[in-house]
């Protein structure tokens, strides 16, 4: 909701009139109200206690419902109906500052849920090759990640885990069959994606099976006893449940699945699909903006990040067009220094090091949550982009930065400072982190995820390189802009995929023609954003609105702005939608003032 110049002088105008008069009255905490927010923070995890084992709150670590079922959505629509119309029951001048904003937030998760819960899209297209459960699921099984496997009650956990998840893999190939029957299926090209996933799965021999992997890293102090049993376990139902539904699954893949796949590239053509889109653009990006809207956007924020690039690749004295330097930029051997993982781990550190003292500048607050880098698993990691995962609620278990690296002597480190950025440090670590750490927050607040708002501040946080000392050498600043072209060729590609009838071989030429990115990395991008559409908008609108708050807020305090005051204006309340972020800032611009 963008404010007009009238608007702000207004509300200016209304702020020095009031000044003699009486300040509002402050309202305490309705803690009716406080209640109702934990019951739905609590009804929340129930629903999905995937999300509770990721947030450190290990009580329903055995349980894993089938997402999949009509009593699942009968359950998840009552829910978020009901908690609603209760939300009618609280006046906002009954509630405190903080209560009003968790207000909003609730409403729009409830409207966003049960929005989504109205498509068929979930239940019969259940798998991917990048977003969906059963790849959360081998990440947990890997033994390193969120679920715990220190006691013989944590492993019990896991073996009731997974005899859920496997009623799952059942219903998702029955999902899937219906999927054919009413039109809902993937592209050809994404299930080609999927069918090595599964086909690893199916044919790995039981001792170096990744469901198998906790078994091997049983804690020393377990008695013999107790290792024979759970080895026992854990071989059963490998043996007579996990592994004859993954080679069903693989089989169906490679089969009546892959027969059916689609030619199209863009949600657009299966049933209710553009109308998803629509919701899916609303969900992604927290505002009303259409698909054409966004795409025009694109267009033009890519047309001024390439003027950008041209100024580098002059500094550097490359002679040749921009295409010509990206394929130098993408094969220059001085740019792939590394032989093993480790040393991409230790030069991500070695940022981190590099930029601290600049920190204290732009942020008064900072996590005390530990933060380590680690290299994506092998099973994933051929499909995978860098990621951040979050530590744990109470900050026993360190937030996560995930680098791929199939082969490190291919490695390219041109963009590695902004990526580090971007998913580290001060992105994604600070933003999530700090929102956990918050004691003013309700629960339900610290695990919300607000695509815009989450990927748009790690994605302004790359501009943020100089400011931190970084972006010293051409190539790395080379690297941010290319970043955030990444980022403004999402928006022209996933509409165009969606929206408009790209086909997903334009989408990579369009994206190989105005980036650096290999063609490889580029073809991994164009099928996620054909796995999950409307997901890619979310960094460059929500990077853009930060941007324009920022400025904002500089020209209307002008002496009086302070980047750490503004940084934590933006972080405190953490993901809410845009529409809400700017009207919080507007309030801390008025009363700056």
């Amino acid at each position: 909701m963008k404010k007009t110049i009238l608007s702000i002088v207004a509300a200016t105008t209304i702020l020095v009139s009031c000044k003699q008069e009486q300040p509002q009255k402050k309202v305490e905490p309705n803690q009716e109200f406080n209640q109702l927010l934990k019951d739905y923070n609590e009804g929340k995890l129930k629903l999905n206690p995937l999300n509770a084992t990721f947030a450190g709150d290990n009580r329903y670590n055995n349980e894993f419902p089938n997402f999949l079922s009509d009593e699942y959505a009968l359950e998840s629509k009552d829910f978020f109906t009901n908690y609603k119309a209760k939300l009618q029951d609280f006046s906002d001048d009954k509630l405190s500052e903080s209560q009003q904003m968790s207000k909003a937030v609730l409403a729009w998760d409830c409207d966003m849920s049960l929005a989504q819960g109205s498509f068929k899209n979930d239940q019969l297209l259940p798998i991917n090759q990048m977003w969906t459960v059963n790849l959360v699921m081998g990440q947990l099984a890997s033994g390193s990640s969120a679920q715990p496997f220190k006691t013989v009650k944590d492993y019990e956990n896991w073996l009731s885990r997974l005899d859920k998840f496997n009623t799952w893999l059942q219903s998702a190939k029955i999902r899937m069959q219906e999927g054919i029957k009413a039109g809902y299926v993937l592209p050809k090209s994404l299930i080609n994606k999927v069918i090595p996933q599964f086909k690893g799965l199916a044919e790995t021999k039981l001792e170096d099976h990744l469901f198998f992997s906790p078994i091997k890293k049983m804690p020393a102090e377990f008695t013999a006893i107790e290792k024979k049993e759970l080895t026992q376990k854990y071989t059963e139902i490998l043996d007579k449940k996990l592994l004859p539904s993954f080679k069903a699954l693989s089989e169906f893949l490679q089969s009546d699945y892959l027969n059916a796949g689609l030619e199209a590239s863009g949600i657009d053509a299966i049933p209710d699909g553009k109308k998803y889109y629509q919701h899916a653009i609303k969900n992604y990006t927290t505002t009303n903006m259409t698909a054409d809207e966004i795409h025009k956007l694109g267009l033009k924020e890519v047309a001024r990040i390439l003027s950008e690039m041209e100024k580098v690749k002059q500094e550097v004295g490359f002679e040749g067009d921009l295409k010509a330097f990206f394929d130098f930029v993408r094969n220059n051997k001085d740019l792939m220094p590394y032989t093993e993982p480790k040393q991409i781990i230790d030069n991500f550190n070695a940022i981190h090091e590099k930029m601290k003292p600049q920190l204290e500048k732009l942020f008064g607050n900072k996590p005390k949550t530990p933060f380590v880098v680690k290299q994506t698993e092998k099973f994933r990691e051929a499909s995978a982009s860098a990621e951040y995962n979050p530590g744990s609620l109470d900050g026993t278990r360190p937030g996560v930065f995930y680098t791929p690296i199939p082969d490190a002597s291919k490695y390219n480190v041109f963009s590695d400072e902004a990526l580090f950025l971007h998913e580290a440090i001060p992105g994604h670590h600070y933003q999530i982190s700090l929102t956990q750490e918050n004691t003013d927050l309700p629960d339900f607040r610290k695990t919300l995820w607000y695509s815009a708002y989450g990927e748009g501040w790690a994605l302004y946080t790359e501009n943020l390189g100089k400011e931190l000392g970084l972006y010293t050498d051409p190539y790395q600043y080379f690297g941010m802009l290319g970043m955030e072209m990444h980022r403004a060729i999402r928006l022209v590609v996933d509409t165009g995929l969606h929206a408009k009838g790209w086909s997903r071989e334009k989408a990579i030429q369009y994206s190989l023609d105005n980036e650096a990115e290999s063609e490889a990395s580029i073809i991994s991008e164009i099928e996620r954003y054909m796995a999950n559409p409307g997901q890619a908008l979310s960094y460059k609108i929500g990077q853009l609105k930060i941007r324009e708050l920022r400025k904002k807020a500089k020209d209307q305090l002008g002496d009086k702005f302070d980047i750490r005051e503004f940084h934590n204006q933006v972080l405190e309340t953490g993901c809410i939608p845009l529409a809400l972020l700017e009207d919080k800032i507007d309030k801390w611009i008025a009363a700056s003032k």
